[in-house]
């Protein structure tokens, strides 16, 4: 059933994955200018009328977050102030998600400050991958459509690896492993789960692994790769036991401060990762890098949300 008119729009955070997900759906990314003022200031101004419109923002909140947050938030209040029908806000890499709780005194709880100001700003629904903490759903009072690269993860590891019984699936921290346990049933494969212990924030240490690895392709499956500290000293760990190769998986490859340095020295033989957050300066960088892109299952996220139709039948 086709319900009214729908219109993309995009902020600068990845224009290229804005781009890719119009090209699925054959139409044109519509106009919008963000801009900046002398002194810094974000302005934006829509470029075609959205009174009556539904409209859709790919905006990941990676970094620069802050810039990329504010963007975002200001060009829901344009189309809010346009008058539009609908607002939502697709954010492939949902920023601050690693502050979903109080973990020590007196801190935030930015997860739901981001969620607060989304909501304030206009946004009348909100679509996002993999979150780093599914519980980040409830933080919104509007409707939020938490989608999987799962499809497209799978889809690459099956080419990769033609027999599964020689594939284990490894998740490498307790918290991954029923994320690591999803792909292990869909693929096929065995599961093993590294057991570290975290000194402080970006710093964790090895300790054991459960699960055999020996004379096996090994899969390190992550939500995101942030410094690739966690990734590569498990990387390391499983060739002392045995694994046969090393190959990461993840969906949001953020990469900061020394990560590229560390994969490029590491040893995994291959980094997977989608276009959740533009990396065309790291895939020069680091060779070891293939980048899937998601915008199939964005665009036609898009797609089923404007039709009302099912959105859980992209992930059975």
């Amino acid at each position: 059933m086709y319900r009214g008119i729908f219109k993309v729009f995009a902020g600068n955070s990845n224009r290229p994955l804005a781009d890719a997900v119009c090209n699925y759906l054959d139409r044109p990314l519509a106009m919008a200018g963000v801009g900046r003022f002398s002194d810094g200031e974000i302005t934006a101004e829509l470029g075609e009328n959205v009174r009556g419109v539904d409209c859709f923002i790919i905006q990941s909140t990676s970094n620069p977050a802050n810039d990329n947050l504010m963007e975002l938030l200001i060009m829901i209040d344009a189309m809010k102030r346009s008058s539009a029908a609908s607002i939502t806000a697709v954010i492939p890499y949902y920023g601050y998600a690693r502050q979903d709780r109080k973990t020590a005194p007196r801190v935030p709880i930015t997860s739901k400050l981001i969620a607060d100001l989304l909501q304030s700003a206009g946004a009348t629904r909100v679509v996002s991958l993999d979150l780093h903490a599914g519980q980040i759903q409830g933080f919104f009072s509007v409707p939020f459509d938490h989608l999987y690269a799962m499809p497209v993860l799978l889809d690459q590891l099956k080419k990769r690896f033609e027999d599964p019984s020689n594939v284990v699936i490894v998740s490498p921290d307790a918290g991954g492993a029923e994320r690591a346990r999803a792909y292990s049933k869909r693929l096929g494969a065995s599961l093993a789960i590294v057991d570290k212990r975290r000194v402080k924030a970006n710093v964790a240490e090895v300790v054991n692994l459960i699960g055999d690895v020996k004379g096996k392709n090994a899969v390190l499956l992550d939500d995101m790769i942030d410094t690739a500290g966690t990734l590569t000293q498990a990387a390391a760990g499983l060739r002392e036991h045995g694994a046969k190769s090393v190959v990461a998986a993840a969906v949001h490859g953020v990469l900061s401060g020394p990560a590229i340095e560390r994969l490029r020295e590491s040893e995994i033989e291959e980094v997977i990762v989608t276009d959740t957050i533009d990396l065309a300066d790291k895939v020069a960088q680091c060779p070891k890098l293939k980048v899937l892109s998601v915008a199939w299952l964005l665009g036609e996220a898009c797609r089923r949300i404007h039709n009302a139709d099912s959105l859980s039948s992209l992930f059975v």
